[in-house]
């Protein structure tokens, strides 16, 4: 156990300029632009004071989830090339021998992999995220002090808000993950293969087999075959239209995190949820068993 969580360790070390470094850059460079932008007079402070006065709850909630939303469409990218690049970093680097070397089997090593994808690196983004949640509440209160319409009185509200905003995309994140599971576990095998080509070879693999039942099985054309259509049901959040999102921003009431969460999870497919962790796992032993036999020869 401890070397697994030292492999795990180990991920978040080598990819935490993608995951934790990048980020901090990111949010500082926009907090720092908001500051410089209200400092030379491009954002008019009473102007915009008076925007966060109409409804600053409302506008704290969506302005959160927004911030919410562009963080986890930015933790699926990098997922994407961490699972493209992780995966084969031994093999790349001529570090194989080194970490064979540990007690610890290949497909507990690529295991660990996907541990740091689940778990460590997704939580240093969701911590950006509720950074970025605080910053963002911390402009809009100090707009409206110095417009003079600001209160500590709504600080109670903000503070419920925050957390119900922050649960949230907590299960979101967690939902999503779960969700992209089997893109996740197919990349990274695919990378213990082929290394970088995986990112062509991962884009281009559903086009081919959807063009190959098109081609053997006929259709109109590779986009509507049953593993296309399939591809597509996978590759979409949970979350449908007409969904309790789409509710709330048709309504004035306040976000309601168990609203959300009885929505989300009863809309989601956990049998396929299921479907897709075993086909990752299944798909990371092959990756394993190809390893081993690779690096023996």
């Amino acid at each position: 156990m401890m070397a697994f969580a030292a492999l795990i360790r180990r991920e978040f070390i080598e990819h935490r300029g993608a995951f934790l470094i990048g980020p901090l850059i990111l949010v500082a460079v926009l907090f720092g632009a908001t500051i410089l932008a209200f400092t030379v007079g491009r954002i008019d402070v009473r102007f915009s004071g008076a925007i966060f006065t109409v409804a600053p709850l409302r506008f704290y909630e969506f302005g959160f989830l927004a911030f919410g939303v562009a963080w986890m469409l930015y933790l699926l990218a990098v997922l994407f090339f961490y699972c493209a690049d992780g995966f084969a970093a031994d093999k790349r680097n001529n570090s194989m021998l080194f970490w064979k070397s540990m007690p610890v089997s290949d497909f507990r090593m690529l295991l660990s992999k996907l541990a740091a994808a689940l778990t460590i690196l997704p939580g240093t983004v969701y911590a950006i995220a509720l950074l970025s949640g605080l910053l963002f509440f911390a402009v809009a209160f100090t707009t409206m002090s110095i417009n003079g319409t600001a209160g500590f009185a709504m600080l109670g509200s903000v503070a419920s808000i925050y957390l119900q905003v922050a649960g949230a995309i907590l299960l979101a994140l967690i939902v999503g993950l779960l969700w992209y599971l089997p893109y996740i576990g197919l990349v990274g095998a695919l990378a213990t293969a082929l290394g970088r080509w995986a990112i062509p070879v991962s884009l281009l693999l559903p086009s081919l087999v959807a063009t190959l039942e098109w081609v053997t099985l006929g259709g109109l054309h590779p986009f509507t075959t049953r593993t296309w259509n399939y591809l597509s049901y996978r590759s979409t959040f949970p979350l449908s239209e007409n969904g309790y999102p789409d509710v709330w921003l048709a309504t004035g009431e306040r976000f309601d995190l168990n609203a959300f969460a009885v929505d989300l999870l009863g809309k989601t497919d956990w049998l396929q949820v299921l479907i897709g962790a075993v086909f990752a796992l299944v798909a990371l032993y092959i990756a394993s068993e190809y390893r081993r036999r690779a690096s023996a020869n």
